[in-house]
């Protein structure tokens, strides 16, 4: 079978990433969370009382999605929503003392899980190549689509 170059990295890369959600969806069960709650508590843990919508664009993600994740973490009081004072259509976005603990519990075991099973065997100047490849991809995109 021929395959097309851009079907062979479509594929590869849908693939990829299908597969790495899939497995951490099943090592993030036992701490509640899914891989999109994940990234925007760790995003909101390294910027503290910004905006959804600054959030949203830290965590690659559109406003419903956030909308959504933030309602999920809030149930979990992981995080909390204040009205923004400047501006009071818009929330401030703080993460809790429980939101702290669960991140600083599970960035050493998500760290793990990419060092020895996600990326296992794979030498380092591979990965360098490989993030500075995705970097130009983006960069294609995003020259593209703004």
């Amino acid at each position: 079978m021929n395959t097309t170059f851009d079907e062979s990295i479509g594929l590869n890369t849908s693939h990829t990433i299908r597969n790495v959600i899939r497995y951490l969806t099943v090592h993030l069960k036992e701490f509640d969370l899914t891989p999109e709650q994940w990234t925007v508590l760790k995003r909101l843990a390294a910027n503290d009382g910004i905006s959804q919508k600054a959030l949203a664009e830290l965590a690659d993600k559109d406003q419903p999605t956030v909308t959504r994740i933030l309602d999920i973490l809030e149930r979990k009081n992981l995080i909390t929503k204040k009205k923004n004072v400047d501006d009071r259509r818009s929330f401030l976005i703080h993460i809790t003392d429980k939101g702290k603990n669960v991140k600083q519990e599970l960035t050493p075991f998500i760290e793990d899980v990419f060092e020895n099973q996600i990326l296992k065997g794979i030498p380092e100047e591979k990965l360098e190549v490989y993030k500075e490849v995705l970097q130009l991809i983006n960069q294609n995109m995003r020259d593209r689509t703004d």
